[in-house]
């Protein structure tokens, strides 16, 4: 049959209040994005409606006045960028149009100072004598963001024979900051970087009590938003506010900047339109009203994980499966019953017209608009990059419904799994494989029968993000809701194993978990020599996102991410 855009069509909102079904007393919270409890003030409320937008041309064709201004600004910034010499000065270069989010306009000129630097300098030799502690934290630190190994024995000659961090090193606040941050691009094994964390994280807080309001607050900021696992786009207008300066070169950046979140925050809410109307002409919400009806939330995976500008149409397609990960969660987890489950399950996993027949009718509402989006996704990348990705893809939607599908028999047996045996299961009902394995395709960067090997297997760079996301997850449903038992968690699964009596106890182990995830994803960052940057940045960003999306409230709210809704798809930059 021919494929669809349109399973069902009624008419609804796409940005109705969420509300949360009563769930099973054993719930696995295993989807990127929390229910929001029933009674509650909905993160996505009317006053984002998107008709009170105002509309955007496409992204680089507005030539109105500021399109103009920022094009010229963009002329005069790479004139300064070409016009620098000097090493560090360089490299202060490109952390702050890194920091601004406008690095994606140099990449060319960025690769190619960062790669001589490289050269020049020798990966052993970056930290040499006549580098402060700030110059070689920013060189370690750049380097390494960029797929550069360089070796943390180049902080050796900041400590003492004993092997100490110098203690006077914490009169240099910003090489403090740079050491703080330069941690956080640790490796399995790099005792000196686990060192130097502990030693700035512990300087840093207690000077902060004798340091001017401003600064102090810069250093809060940096503690608990390192730039390594945040997204910059993010934090794009708190590092304005932030840092202030008048020469020529600082302004000319800013002003850029200001152009530029402006014109890319048009070009989100565009893309935000397109997602609402193919929900809306899709017709699920209104055909499985128990399911969750959240495309703002969904789309702002795609915003976080595919930040490059120049993916659009990327991430209006990402959002598609991202939505189906939540509807069919929700599927397994509230409305079908077991015998169900399986027969859906087994649909799924034999892609087949045939093992529908036997489904409730919203099961082959699901599985249809199931079939009919992963074939057009597989078309699109197809047509675009030469690949047909739909075995891959069929994969992963067999490996997540299999996955919910032992879940739901676990509830169904009241049994609790064992630790290990449930986040093993826990990393693959994320949906992250979903999610990465699609960008993958859909960025087409380097898709050979290797790297689509190596994406099937479900390397680091994706189940480390996963499990970053399950762990982090867990921890606020443990801290949250108290252990009351009600939600299946890693944290409630070691305290039964174990016999934990301080969930604070089992809360720290799972920080610790939490870290050698971001050890392992660092080591696979630089390692990966199969993947595309623009992959390896993808899965980066994902992780990055995690705690955002579950930075809750002591009223189960996510104010965090209703900010950066506001901030990044309603709030203009003023100039």
């Amino acid at each position: 049959m021919a494929f669809s855009h349109r399973v069902f069509s009624y008419p609804h909102s796409p940005l109705a209040p969420i509300t949360q079904p009563k769930c099973h007393e054993f719930r696995t919270k295993k989807t990127m994005i929390p229910y929001v409890s029933a009674g509650d003030r909905p993160i996505i409320t009317e006053e984002h409606n998107l008709v009170s937008m105002p509309s955007s041309k496409p992204f680089d064709a507005n030539m109105d006045y500021f399109h103009v201004k920022r094009m010229e600004k963009l002329k005069e910034v790479r004139h300064i960028l070409h016009g620098l010499y000097d090493p560090l000065e360089c490299m202060m270069m490109i952390d702050v149009l890194q920091c601004l989010s406008i690095d994606y306009h140099f990449q060319q000129e960025i690769e190619e100072i960062l790669s001589r630097l490289y050269k020049n300098l020798g990966g052993a030799n970056i930290g040499n004598a006549k580098n402060g502690l700030y110059d070689t934290t920013l060189s370690f630190r750049l380097l390494r963001q960029h797929g550069y190994y360089v070796s943390p024995d180049i902080f050796n000659k900041f400590r003492d024979c004993e092997g100490r961090f110098k203690p006077q090193l914490s009169k240099d606040i910003s090489g403090m900051l740079g050491l703080y941050e330069a941690s956080c691009l640790g490796m399995e094994g790099e005792d000196i970087l686990d060192q130097a964390s502990d030693f700035t994280s512990k300087q840093l807080k207690a000077a902060m009590t004798s340091m001017e309001p401003g600064l102090a607050g810069l250093v809060g900021h940096t503690l608990q938003n390192p730039i390594h696992m945040s997204l910059p786009r993010f934090n794009t207008k708190n590092y304005l506010n932030h840092r202030h300066g008048d020469n020529g070169s600082t302004r000319f950046i800013h002003e850029l900047a200001k152009l530029d979140f402006n014109a890319v925050q048009s070009l989100h809410q565009m893309e935000l339109r397109e997602v609402s109307k193919w929900w809306r002409d899709l017709g699920l919400a209104q055909e499985l009203s128990f399911a969750r009806d959240q495309p703002m939330k969904w789309y702002m995976w795609p915003l976080a994980i595919l930040s490059n500008p120049h993916f659009s149409k990327y991430r209006i397609e990402l959002t598609k499966p991202i939505s189906l990960i939540y509807i069919i969660d929700d599927i397994y987890d509230i409305y079908g019953t077991l015998d169900e489950l399986t027969l859906f399950t087994e649909a799924i996993d034999r892609w087949e017209f045939s093992a529908v027949d036997r489904l409730p009718r919203y099961m082959q509402i699901c599985f249809m608009a199931l079939y009919n989006i992963t074939n057009e996704i597989s078309f699109l990348v197809l047509k675009e990059h030469g690949w047909n990705p739909i075995h891959s893809l069929r994969k992963t939607w067999a490996d997540l419904c299999k996955a919910f599908l032992v879940e739901a028999k676990w509830f169904a047996s009241g049994q609790m799994p064992k630790a290990d045996e449930y986040l093993r299961n826990g990393v693959i009902s994320t949906g992250v494989h979903i999610v990465l394995v699609h960008a993958f395709f859909l960025l087409g960067h380097g898709i050979t029968k290797e790297s689509t090997e190596r994406v099937d297997s479900i390397p680091g760079l994706i189940t480390s993000p996963a499990a970053i996301l399950r762990l982090w997850d867990d921890l606020g449903s443990a801290k949250d809701e108290n252990q009351e038992g009600k939600d299946g968690s890693y944290v409630e699964c070691i305290i039964k194993e174990h016999g934990i009596t301080s969930p604070s106890i089992a809360r720290e182990h799972v920080m610790q978990m939490i870290s050698m995830e971001w050890k392992k994803l660092n080591k696979e960052f630089i390692s990966s020599s199969s993947f595309s940057p623009s992959f390896k940045e993808a899965s980066l960003n994902s992780a990055r996102m995690v705690q955002i999306m579950y930075s809750y409230d002591q009223n189960q709210q996510l104010p965090s991410l209703e900010g950066h809704i506001n901030s990044l798809l309603k709030e203009k930059m003023h100039l």
